[in-house]
């Protein structure tokens, strides 16, 4: 009987540099490579800033997930291997927010949304991933509708404001130049917004969406072309890009720091660079050049760490609404595996009654429509109610988790397999 079964490498287990390391490609490549593999009926990938996560449903999925970390030379130290009961709860935790680095954040309900999409457009989900991810959101949006779990600073981009604040004291009459102006880029201006700022600079290789987002909050975009002349300028950079490279080299920012070294100091002006881009927007090197201090994702936890504080009653009760939520989902599964034997079964009793039907009609010789329709209706009603007893025990046997009895029976009316077990 195939399961869902889950394969993890998140912050939890893993460094951001090991998260990156873990798989490589983008989710289409991934999602293809996955599903070619033997008994993968169904895959999903999820990749966001600070988790990998691979779903498929197959027969012994967690051995397939074992054998896929072994083949990618992922080491296991990093991953978690989830079972069908565990990838369930760990969906609806994800979706709620309890298994994010900043808990409560809202972002990850889109996030699943986009890769059901595109799981959806490669073609490698059906029903199963499908209704996972569908339950998870609705349980997602349940959470944050009854709890005060997404209160405050809950976005991976208010966190690195935060961070930025919490290092500089204020950020009161602070230059901070952001760097992307996609959804992370847009949290990431918006909480800035409210600080007081001097400056802010928005700079994005394409210069209309740099434009687009400065004016909303009042900040000046910034041609990608003068990047390093605008670094020079800042207190702050925090780079949100989605390139598959660095944008922010080592040797442009050696050259701006000299930019930066007033005629009377002897260092140049510290310089506070936060990395929240996946893969990495900044190269690792800059932190050899004196006076600038590189901040990534990974020191994003004591931020999570002082929300989690401030947040425990909700999480609390969240937990609560997840363990409602997951009774029904496992409910739920249950009863659309046995929808789904249940069509063997009955695409089996259509294929005699049709069969059946023709032979009374051909004996009964020529008659008109309404005959016909009339031994068409018999045959479906008889159908329907010799069917309808053992209807009710497979759906019965599937919702106790006895799907194995429901197939037993399906497999004893259609092939005239036994029942029982030989004793002797």
């Amino acid at each position: 009987m195939s399961e869902i079964a889950s394969m993890l490498v998140t912050h939890r287990t893993a460094s951001i540099e090991e998260i990156e390391r873990a798989w490589h490609g983008d989710v289409e490549s991934i999602l293809k490579w996955v599903q070619s593999l033997d008994a993968v009926e169904e895959c999903a990938v999820l990749k966001t800033c600070n988790r990998v996560e691979i779903y498929v449903v197959a027969p012994r999925g967690e051995k397939v997930l074992f054998d896929l970390a072994k083949k990618a030379r992922v080491s296991s130290r990093i991953i978690d291997f989830h079972d069908h009961d565990e990838s369930l709860l760990h969906l609806l935790r994800l979706a709620s927010g309890l298994e994010s680095m900043i808990i409560g954040e809202d972002q990850i309900l889109g996030q699943l949304k986009q890769a059901l999409a595109t799981t959806e457009e490669a073609g490698t989900s059906c029903a199963a991933i499908e209704l996972c991810i569908t339950k998870a959101v609705h349980a997602g949006v349940r959470v944050r509708r009854q709890t005060g779990i997404n209160r405050g600073a809950v976005s991976v981009g208010s966190a690195a404001v935060a961070l930025a604040e919490n290092l500089l004291g204020t950020l009161r009459d602070r230059h901070i130049l952001v760097v992307g102006s996609g959804e992370m880029g847009v949290l990431v201006a918006q909480a800035l917004a409210a600080k007081g700022l001097t400056a802010i600079y928005v700079a994005n290789r394409t210069y209309d969406r740099a434009v687009m987002l400065a004016e909303k909050i009042g900040g000046l975009a910034v041609n990608f072309k003068d990047l390093y002349r605008y670094i020079a300028l800042s207190d702050v950079v925090i780079s949100c890009t989605a390139a598959p490279h660095p944008v922010i080299r080592t040797e442009g920012v050696r050259e701006a720091m000299k930019e930066r070294l007033w005629p009377l100091d002897r260092q140049p002006r510290h310089l506070i660079l936060i990395d929240i881009a996946q893969p990495r927007d900044i190269e690792e090197g800059v932190r050899e050049i004196e006076g600038v201090h590189l901040f990534t994702i990974d020191d994003l936890r004591s931020v999570n760490e002082a929300a989690m504080a401030s947040r425990r009653d909700e999480a609390n009760r969240a937990r609560q609404i997840i363990e409602e939520e997951l009774e029904h989902f496992i409910r739920l599964l249950r009863r659309t595996a046995a929808d789904e034997t249940l069509a063997l079964l009955y695409t089996w009793a259509e294929s005699i009654r049709g069969r059946e039907r023709d032979r009374a009609l051909a004996r009964l010789g020529r008659v008109d429509e309404r005959t016909q329709a009339i031994v068409d209706d018999l045959t479906r009603a008889l159908t329907k109610k010799l069917l309808a007893d053992v209807t009710t025990a497979i759906r019965t046997s599937a919702e106790r988790g006895d799907l194995n009895t429901a197939e037993t029976l399906i497999r004893a009316i259609t092939r005239g397999e036994s029942c029982f077990q030989n004793r002797e």
